[in-house]
């Protein structure tokens, strides 16, 4: 399952709603990578957060192109929608 982001729209605080090609769409809200470290410590930065943009080339968000999420994640967070199997194992957000 892979979907592109065909549209992101900046909603409030840390949430984006997220429209994927098939149609679906929801809110991300990137709260809880406030708490993570790394590349993630720059969201803390509202102004740097907001910044984001649509990458259509490869249909995810990014950050300067320096940072970006699974856009399976993505979809599952926002459409409230389980992760894949295989994705499972290991993953924390």
């Amino acid at each position: 399952m892979l979907l592109d982001i065909i549209l992101a729209e900046y909603l409030e605080d840390y949430k984006i709603k997220l429209t994927f090609e098939n149609g679906e769409a929801g809110i991300m809200d990137f709260c809880p990578y406030l708490e993570k470290s790394g590349v993630f410590e720059r969201f803390k930065n509202i102004e740097f957060f907001k910044s984001f943009q649509l990458d259509k080339e490869i249909g995810n968000l990014t950050w300067n192109k320096e940072i970006d999420i699974a856009p399976e994640i993505l979809y599952c967070e926002a459409t409230r929608t389980p992760l894949p199997e295989w994705m499972k194992k290991g993953v924390e957000v």
